[in-house]
């Protein structure tokens, strides 16, 4: 098992960017839902099997399922990437990397997006994450 090194920082980098984009993708998919349940309303059957069948039309949006299962594998693929890196390092890389392509894939959907503000916490979360790895590793004093 590795130490934490490239591999398994590139490993995180990748499934934080995956989650990103299946984040902003699963949100159209759950408004394109939203949309489709508003115009089909005729009652609300509340209760556990009326909730049954809201959960069902929404897993039939392929534009939600999809993006859903890729983010399950990619959760697969982090706790994969956790046996060889240390939590320390692979949580806040991969959650800062989650924040930063969530933006960034959301505003190419086309959500109304402020720039400034999205680009400042995007190289906040940057530096956070070069932190993290910089500190990771091992430092010979000179």
């Amino acid at each position: 098992m590795g130490g934490g090194g490239g591999e398994g920082i590139e490993k995180m980098v990748a499934v934080g960017l995956v989650w990103g984009a299946t984040n902003a993708l699963m949100r159209k998919g759950a408004l394109l839902w939203e949309h489709r349940q508003s115009q089909l309303r005729r009652s609300h059957h509340r209760g556990l099997l009326g909730t049954a069948r809201e959960w069902a039309a929404l897993l039939l949006v392929w534009q939600y399922t999809l993006p859903f299962l890729l983010n399950l594998s990619a959760s697969a693929a982090f706790f994969v990437a956790l046996g060889s890196s240390p939590i320390s390092l692979a949580v806040p890389v991969t959650n800062a990397v989650t924040f930063a392509s969530t933006a960034l894939f959301a505003a190419l959907l086309g959500e109304p997006t402020r720039l400034s503000p999205v680009l400042l916490g995007t190289s906040l979360v940057a530096l956070g994450v070069w932190l993290c790895i910089d500190s990771s590793k091992p430092h010979v004093p000179s």
